[in-house]
């Protein structure tokens, strides 16, 4: 069974997924990052891949990126640091970026070398659905690793049921047609969700884009199986003396 699978299994709901940057704050921080998220209560990890041209991404998590690019932070470095990490991280880890870069590596070698280190899935907001079908997803499923779909409230019922029937681990829901790290009136986001309950949808469901606190992640779970948090945990290690602290004391103000 896939980790992300048994996940959902184990826990249903409440599935805290932290979006981290590889490379940041340090260029080897990524592992120090991911151990600490692990050991202080997410249940999966988002590990964003930096690029120079993020689309989907907020002003912070942008700035995390230009950060790590400009600390030496490449797939091959981020491949190399991840050599090891099945030793010790226990829990899904997901890569997150866009496919200009991974193209450059060569996307049959980028799926090997990503399965060789242990990661579980892909999230690539700019891979077309027509090209995932025909080209991408066969590789893909080759070298068993997900890939999550992303839908906003502006994705029809047609669109939404076709994705989450490609789509494998969750279905990545957009709170809003914005970028990653703006406010959220959650309300709006509750319809929302409500009725993309209401298509019988077979993955799992997780929010993402806004969520960034107690308030957020709590009214997040109450109509989908978790949330994903991004810029917030950002920002709060961006500056962070301990890592490991920072860490907990973030992820404890969520969780408890």
């Amino acid at each position: 069974m896939k980790r992300s699978e048994e996940l959902f299994l184990r826990k249903n709901n409440r599935v805290l997924n932290v979006y981290c940057t590889a490379g940041y704050p340090q260029f080897d921080s990524t592992l120090e990052v991911m151990k600490s998220l692990q050991a202080h209560g997410a249940d999966i990890i988002e590990l964003g891949m930096p690029y120079s041209d993020p689309l989907a991404d907020g002003p912070v998590i942008q700035q995390s990126s230009m950060d790590a690019l400009a600390n030496g932070m490449t797939i091959a470095a981020l491949f190399a640091q991840l050599r090891d990490m099945r030793k010790e991280i226990h829990i899904p880890v997901i890569l997150m970026g866009y496919l200009n870069p991974v193209m450059q590596y060569g996307f049959e070698r980028f799926c090997q070398d990503a399965a060789m280190v242990g990661i579980d899935g892909l999230i690539l907001p700019d891979l077309p659905e027509f090209e995932f079908e025909s080209v991408y997803g066969p590789v893909m499923q080759r070298h068993g690793l997900d890939f999550i779909f992303l839908v906003t409230p502006e994705t029809s019922e047609a669109r939404v049921k076709k994705l989450d029937s490609l789509s494998t681990g969750f279905l990545y829901v957009v709170s809003s047609s914005s970028t990653t790290g703006s406010d959220k009136q959650m309300d709006p986001v509750a319809d929302y969700l409500k009725r993309l309950k209401g298509y019988g949808l077979r993955n799992p469901l997780l929010v993402g884009f806004g969520i960034k606190d107690k308030a957020s992640f709590d009214a997040a779970c109450t109509y989908a199986n978790g949330a994903v948090i991004g810029s917030a945990y950002i920002r709060a290690i961006s500056e962070a003396g301990d890592i490991d602290l920072a860490t907990k004391e973030f992820l404890d103000s969520v969780l408890h």
